[in-house]
């Protein structure tokens, strides 16, 4: 299971999402606010994830802590407002 700080921030924030991997790579759609955003992790002789987290419509390369980046940014995001 690749990808678990992000995992951890979705679940953190309530957001559901589909997670698939291959090639060793993890891969996170969702959708928040009415948006599709993705988390699709590579490894080109770095590791990294593409994503749109930081601009919905424009995705970017994270390299470095890429997980730990983008959960911060999730995390950071109103809490999902949910049926009592």
């Amino acid at each position: 299971m690749r990808l678990q700080k992000v995992q951890e921030a979705l679940n953190t924030k309530k957001i559901p999402f589909e997670y698939t991997e291959e090639d060793g790579c993890g891969s996170i759609d969702f959708m928040f606010r009415g948006l599709k955003f993705h988390v699709w992790e590579y490894e080109d002789s770095v590791w990294g994830a593409e994503t749109n987290v930081f601009a919905a419509g424009r995705s970017e390369d994270v390299e470095g802590d890429y997980e730990e980046i983008i959960s911060r940014e999730i995390l950071s995001w109103p809490d999902m407002i949910t049926p009592n």
